[in-house]
């Protein structure tokens, strides 16, 4: 299975200790929002300066060739966290290069990517959905297999988190059965790491590399750490309204007869 779907599975939802005389079972850590270090350069100096505190690291790749031999090398600089990739064109047979280069998720269009990848277990797998996706196909993305959601907008000039993102996170959240992450900037604050999670978020993924500072992702590492995220959330689920029908429509009086 892989390690980073497994700490998804842990930290969005606490396992009670089980009573009895059993031996105790470790119970799942407190539950908090999980940080994805997203990398768009083939290779970073410094890697480990840029990826410490994150729960995962995140390549995209463009070139399915190239990208697998970088991807094997970052896992094995950076061996503590599991590594996935953020595909664009991926053929039948390019998910078994990922697998043997130490992928241990996968980031994919649905657009663009076969259905060939459904056959590979082995690794985690995060359908890339965009914002304005209607609201039946949302629904019918819980019954695809796949393990999370990911809404990544464009981040472009000064982006930051809004009432808008706010607004959509939640929606998505109450429409969806899966794991939610969000791709949002690197100066998002403990306050609004907190409504995230509130609204039904389980991951960010950030940006690092050239041009972000590189101990950014141990300082969001530390305020996460300090949070308490409640495992009550507003995730509500939306349900289907059916019309009611009165039980006395249709029910003629005698004095009418």
């Amino acid at each position: 299975m892989s390690r980073f779907i497994d700490k998804l599975n842990q930290v969005s939802r606490v396992v009670p200790q089980s009573m009895g005389f059993r031996r105790a079972q470790p119970v799942s850590l407190k539950p908090k929002i999980l940080l994805i270090a997203s990398l768009a350069e083939a290779s970073v100096g410094g890697l480990a300066d840029y990826v410490a505190g994150a729960d995962a690291g995140l390549l995209r790749i463009p070139k399915l060739s190239s990208g697998a031999k970088t991807l094997g090398e970052m896992s094995q600089a950076a061996p503590d966290i599991p590594w996935g990739g953020w595909l664009r064109n991926i053929d039948k047979g390019g998910i078994k290069q990922m697998v043997k280069a130490g992928c241990d998720f996968v980031v994919f269009p649905a657009a663009n990517t076969p259905l060939a990848l459904l056959q590979n277990d082995e690794i985690g797998k995060i359908l890339e959905v965009e914002p304005s996706l209607s609201e039946g196909l949302l629904r019918a993305v819980n019954e695809l297999s796949i393990d999370a959601v990911l809404i990544a907008g464009e981040q472009e000039g000064e982006y930051f988190l809004t009432w808008h993102h706010l607004m959509l996170f939640q929606c998505f959240a109450d429409l969806l059965t899966k794991h939610l992450l969000a791709s949002i900037p690197s100066n998002v604050t403990a306050n609004e790491l907190q409504a995230l999670w509130e609204a039904g978020v389980d991951g960010v993924v950030i940006k690092v590399g050239a041009g972000q500072p590189v101990e950014r992702l141990k300082e969001l590492r530390q305020t996460i750490d300090k949070l308490v995220f409640p495992s009550q959330r507003k995730r509500k689920k939306a349900e289907v309204l059916l019309p009611y029908i009165s039980r006395e429509t249709g029910i003629v009086s005698e004095d009418e007869e």
